[in-house]
C-alpha cells in the first residue's frame, strides 16, 4: 500500500506533463533548425541579435502554447478532465500568451518590422488550414503534416528578416530550403513506419517507391532552380547527407523499427542540413 501512493502521484505528473508540453519531438528539430539557420545567415550580415532573441521566445512560446490549449479545448486525445489538470493547463496558457505577446510587442514596436505580421499571419493560416486537412482521415496525415511544416519552416525567413530588416531572395531561399529538407524528412519517416516488415530492395521500393522517384528528382531539380534563380551551387551541399540516407535504406537489409531511435536519427539529420546551407549562404 505503501508503494500506490507514490506511484499516482507519478502517473498524475507524468499526464499533466503530457497536457502542457507538446508533445510532437520531431516537431521541435522542424521549428528550431530552420530558426537558426536563417538567424545565423542574417546575424552574420545584420549583426542584430536582441530582435533574434525576442523572437525566439515568440516562437517557442507560439509553438509551447498549443498543446495547453489544444487540452483545455479537448481537441485532441489528451484532453484536461480533472480541475487540477486544468488549472495547471490555464496557468501555463496564460504564462505562454503573456510571454509571446511580450516579445512581438517588442519587435512590432513603433512600425518596426512590419513584415513580420504577413509571415505570421502565413503560419497561423497554414497551421488552420492543417488542422482541417488532419481531420479529413489518416490518409491525408503526411499531406497535413507538410503543411504544418511549411509554416514551421517560415520561422527561417522571420529570423532572417529580424536580424537583417530585409525580407529578401536569400529569405525566401532559407524557407523553401528547410522546407523541402523538412518534406523529405517527414516522407521517410511515414515510409520507415509504413514499411517496417519490408526486407528486400524490392519491397522497399513497392512501399516507396514515390518517395524514390523524389530523392532521384531533387538534385537537378534544385539545380535548375539554382541556376535560374543565381543561386549558390553550395546549397546544394546540404541536402546530400539526407539524399545518402534515404537511397541507403533501400539498399540495407531488414531494420527493425525503433521510432525513438529513427526520431534522433533524423534530429541529427537536421542539425547537419541546417549547418551545411547555413555555412553555403554566409560563404556565398
Amino acid at each position: 500500500m505503501t508503494d500506490i501512493a507514490p506511484n499516482i502521484r507519478t502517473a498524475q505528473q507524468v499526464r499533466i506533463r503530457a497536457l502542457v508540453v507538446p508533445r510532437e519531438h520531431g516537431a521541435w528539430g522542424l521549428l528550431l533548425v530552420p530558426l537558426c539557420s536563417g538567424a545565423a545567415v542574417g546575424v552574420a550580415s545584420g549583426h542584430r541579435v536582441w530582435p533574434v532573441f525576442l523572437l525566439t521566445l515568440a516562437a517557442l512560446a507560439l509553438f509551447w502554447l498549443r498543446t495547453p490549449v489544444e487540452s483545455l479545448l479537448g481537441t485532441t486525445p489528451m484532453k484536461a478532465q480533472t480541475p487540477e489538470e486544468r488549472r495547471v493547463a490555464l496557468i501555463v496558457s496564460a504564462g505562454l500568451a503573456v510571454l509571446s505577446s511580450g516579445c512581438l510587442t517588442a519587435l512590432l514596436w513603433g512600425g518596426r518590422n512590419h513584415d513580420l505580421q504577413l509571415l505570421g499571419s502565413i503560419a497561423a493560416l497554414l497551421f488552420v488550414v492543417q488542422t482541417l486537412v488532419s481531420k479529413l482521415g489518416r490518409k491525408l496525415r503526411m499531406t497535413a503534416q507538410l503543411v504544418g511544416a511549411f509554416g514551421l519552416t517560415s520561422t527561417a525567413a522571420a529570423a532572417y528578416y529580424i536580424s537583417t530588416g530585409r525580407l529578401d531572395r536569400r529569405a525566401l531561399v532559407l524557407w523553401a530550403a528547410n522546407w523541402i529538407f523538412a518534406g523529405n524528412q517527414i516522407h521517410f519517416v511515414q515510409l520507415r513506419i509504413h514499411a517496417a516488415r519490408a526486407a528486400t530492395f524490392s519491397e522497399k521500393l513497392a512501399r516507396g517507391q514515390l518517395f524514390f522517384l523524389a530523392q532521384v528528382a531533387l538534385l537537378p531539380l534544385l539545380a535548375t532552380v539554382a541556376y535560374v534563380l543565381r543561386l549558390p551551387a553550395l546549397v546544394m551541399i546540404a541536402f546530400l547527407p539526407g539524399l545518402v540516407r534515404g537511397f541507403s535504406w533501400f539498399l540495407q537489409g531488414p531494420q527493425p523499427l525503433d521510432v525513438k531511435k529513427l526520431g534522433w536519427a533524423e534530429m541529427r539529420q537536421g542539425v547537419l542540413f541546417g549547418t551545411l546551407l547555413t555555412a553555403a549562404l554566409i560563404l556565398s
